[in-house]
């Protein structure tokens, strides 16, 4: 793991994905298990599990997919704010992932939510990542 632990997340993620796996397993901290949390909430992941270890602790995360078709409920993830280069927005710049059927994971003075839920509070942030 580098010096992005944000980036690790989504790219142990986007590799279960594209290697189909069940599950997937992430090292814990407070920031990753609100996104975490935040992506079972909009139904992008089946389920989650947050477990301690003695140190950090783990997440355990159920990818969700289709039945039929075998895809996967995201299609694209990606990190948009890293530690070169941080984007904040206010909330007239809040941004529309695929117009609005994607989502964008903000961390803000109120902890981290969607674009919709800092929308409807009206606060802007930092723009983490985006989702589809």
């Amino acid at each position: 793991m580098g010096t992005d632990p944000i980036a690790d997340y989504l790219t142990r993620i986007r590799n279960a994905i594209m290697a189909k796996h069940r599950v997937v397993e992430i090292p814990a901290s407070n920031i990753k298990k609100d996104i975490t949390k935040i992506l079972f909430d909009k139904g992008y992941i089946l389920n989650y599990k947050f477990e301690e270890d003695g140190k950090q602790g783990i997440i355990k995360i159920a990818l969700k997919y289709h039945p039929v078709t075998k895809t996967n409920a995201i299609k694209h993830i990606e990190r948009v704010s890293r530690p070169g280069l941080r984007r904040y927005v206010g909330v007239e710049d809040l941004p529309r992932v695929l117009n609005g059927l994607g989502i964008a994971v903000l961390s803000t003075s109120n902890g981290v939510m969607s674009d919709k839920e800092a929308r409807t509070q009206n606060i802007g942030g930092e723009v983490l990542c985006y989702v589809y």
